[in-house]
């Protein structure tokens, strides 16, 4: 007799945990709803993962990445396997920082965030590694989504672009003129954004996906906002911005039974302007101090190929080549050794990269044992040293051996490298001369090891410990400053344009601790502690504490469902103090050295010998959702800083001034200007009210 049994639906839901045999170690993989409600996140990812172990908070108004004591040069970041070189607006060219990122979390389903243990196919990179995995459209029907964010308003289309395809499509424009403006700041951002993704299955076996991300901002002076010595101080010294930049990659797959192939076609470009003229008056030509225009590009072109063997074996093998191109058009006055200079330069540099790389993995002793060994070469024609693949061989070992079902072991030690960045290597004298390339700038490298312990009591829960030493070499080296480019921060403007030599080693090492919740009851939470060194060797061969040598970072981070439609969270975080350099007041004070600068210049014969108090910060957000038939509304608060603390920040040198504010001249020495310090301004409340409506 034939018995039939009802069940319900079953929901199978991969582990939050999950990792990858090539990255068993320093991989987290961070979810949509994590990245949504963070607590001072904003919905920007570069904020969300300031919640992990090895990432450090960043000033206000940045996002840069900085991880395991890294520059903010050294990270990389992908989506659905396109890789994008600028993840923020206004981007600091040369680096990866910027006040907001570009990417609409509408887009986002996970993201897979790598301190270290990077695989062979994601190259140049020392510090970290960001996969994000998109969403794909709705192939079944419509949907509009309009939001309103802390600093920009949005619109996402999602749906069937076909009987086999779908598209989501998206556009954002700032509001942050208007806010900053009304509060009067001195400098007035506007920012658009775009993205798309169009997939098409043409089959069970082939799909291609197509996407886009770009940005449009402009960087304007609001030169009424003149009112307090700070205001004149930002005016004096930032300049005009224009920017713009976009990826457009095309991505298609064919699936075997026992693996699958990979082929990604991508463009992307990068557009900066940049102009200033003293005391922000541009009637008289004579007056412009800086005029930077600048454009880089790559057209990049890679294969992959997987196969899985069904005895555990895992191979992927796969090679790239881009065409990279850097133009700049540079006039810029200095105050160098000699009193009052200006560099002028016309650069159009065009050359070809490669790389080839290939992973083995397997399993052993009934899966308790997984190793994975990769092997990657990156090379170009740029000098003698890069165009040899041998140097860059860039080897990596990976391990991890289950104690039993609860603890798991974990190792991974390898050989990174990553080339500098186009500002360096397009960088020419008044002569006409590579600079860098006479100078036979080399590949960074950073060895890694690794070592830690994962402890999974519960599917929901996770706890690791994992210690981490980096050391780096042939890192580029500042000529005229005498001191690791890495060390330099990056700000808003350009970063490596300068002479170098690739003589700089420095190390990074440091604890991580890690516990995290996932849907524990509605209760998601990350708890993490990092003792962090990040140092250089100086001229004298002493070990010195570069800018993000913070030693301490905690955060707590918890947000908690209530019912079937509130959230609520906290986000609570202490960082340790930071290194700085003090100003060089006497070479400030020279009339011809402030006016081409509009501020300070730091004394690196002092570098990083000060070191600012340590800062904490509280965030709070409240989330509500109302569903209707047809559509569904939700609503948050979110503030920053909620007991309004006030970072230590280096004071401010400034210019003196009389009552109308014109600048006084030393009546000691007329070459020279009055100078003073003032407090800098850094910690506010900060609220947010957000809008979401999706039809």
């Amino acid at each position: 007799e034939t018995t039939v049994v009802e069940v319900g639906d079953v929901i199978v839901k991969p582990s939050p945990f999950r990792k990858s045999v090539e990255s068993p170690i320093s991989a987290r993989i961070i979810s949509i709803q994590e990245i949504e409600l963070n607590p001072g996140g904003n919905r920007d990812i570069s904020r969300v993962i300031q919640s992990f172990p090895g990432v450090a908070p960043t000033p206000a108004f940045r996002n840069d990445v900085i991880v395991r004591g890294g520059g903010p040069n050294e990270n990389r970041f992908f989506i659905d396997n396109v890789e994008i070189p600028y993840l923020n607006h206004f981007s600091t060219q040369g680096s990866s920082g910027g006040p907001t990122g570009i990417i609409n979390v509408d887009f986002v389903r996970s993201v897979d965030f790598l301190s270290g243990a990077f695989p062979a196919s994601r190259g140049n990179a020392l510090s970290s590694v960001m996969d994000f995995t998109m969403i794909d459209g709705n192939r079944e029907k419509r949907s509009l989504r309009a939001t309103v964010g802390a600093s920009d308003l949005g619109l996402t289309f999602n749906g069937p672009a076909g009987e086999r395809s779908s598209l989501i499509v998206s556009a954002r424009r700032s509001y942050l003129q208007f806010l900053f403006g009304a509060i009067g700041l001195p400098f007035l951002p506007t920012y658009t954004d775009f993205q798309f993704k169009y997939k098409v299955k043409f089959d069970q076996k082939n799909e291609l996906t197509v996407l886009g991300i770009g940005a449009k901002d402009d960087f304007r002076l609001n030169l009424d906002a003149n009112e307090t010595e700070y205001q004149r101080y930002i005016l004096g010294y930032i300049p005009t911005q224009e920017q713009y930049s976009y990826t457009v990659g095309a991505v298609y797959r064919h699936f075997r039974s026992n693996g699958s192939d990979m082929f990604v076609l991508s463009r992307n470009y990068l557009n900066n302007t940049q102009f200033k003229y003293l005391n922000n008056d541009d009637s008289n030509p004579d007056n412009k101090t800086y005029d930077y225009q600048s454009g880089e590009g790559d057209i990049r072109l890679r294969y992959e190929r997987t196969v899985v063997w069904p005895n555990s074996l895992r191979v992927s093998y796969g090679a790239g080549t881009e065409m990279s191109r850097y133009r700049n058009d540079t006039f810029r006055q200095f105050f160098g050794g000699g009193g009052l200079e200006t560099e002028l330069y016309n650069s159009n540099l065009v050359f070809f990269k490669y790389a080839a790389f290939g992973q083995v993995s397997r399993a052993f002793m009934d899966e308790k044992l997984k190793l994975s060994f990769g092997l990657r070469t990156d090379a170009n024609p740029y000098s003698s040293v890069m165009a040899n693949p041998l140097t860059q061989i860039s080897p990596r070992l990976s391990a991890s051996y289950a104690l039993n079902s609860l603890v798991n072991l974990n190792f991974n030690v390898g050989r990174y490298y990553q080339l500098p960045p186009y500002t360096s290597l397009g960088l020419k004298n008044n002569a006409g001369n590579y600079i860098n390339k006479q100078n036979e700038l080399k590949y960074l490298a950073a060895d890694h090891l690794v070592g830690g312990v994962e402890i999974i009591p519960d599917e929901r829960l996770q706890f690791t410990l994992e210690g981490f030493y980096k050391f780096y070499s042939d890192y580029p080296f500042s000529v005229a400053d005498q001191v690791p480019l890495s060390t330099k921060s990056a700000g808003y403007g350009v970063f490596g344009n300068e002479a170098l030599v690739s003589t700089a080693e420095g190390r990074a090492y440091g604890l991580e601790l890690m516990g995290r919740a996932r849907d524990l009851e509605g209760l998601n939470m990350v708890f993490s502690y990092t003792f962090v060194r990040s140092e250089f060797e100086g001229t004298d061969g002493e070990f010195i504490p570069t800018a993000w040598d913070n030693r301490h970072l905690l955060s707590v981070t918890a947000t908690k469902s209530i019912g079937k439609s509130w959230d609520a969270g906290f986000r609570w975080r202490y960082v340790g103090g930071a290194p700085y350099t003090p100003f060089d007041a006497d070479r400030s004070s020279y009339i011809n050295a402030w006016n081409v600068t509009g501020q300070g210049y730091l004394d690196y014969s002092r570098f990083n010998s000060e070191r600012l108090k340590g800062f904490s910060q509280l965030d709070l957000r409240i989330d509500k959702q109302f569903y209707f038939d047809k559509w569904s509304l939700m609503l948050y608060v979110d503030v920053q800083n909620v007991y309004n603390f006030k970072a230590d920040q280096p004071d401010i040198l400034v210019l003196q001034t009389d009552a109308d504010g014109a600048a006084l001249i030393n009546p000691l020495d007329p070459e020279r200007y009055l100078l003073k310090y003032i407090d800098a301004e850094a910690g506010t409340v900060l609220p947010t009210i957000g809008i979401i409506i999706e039809i």
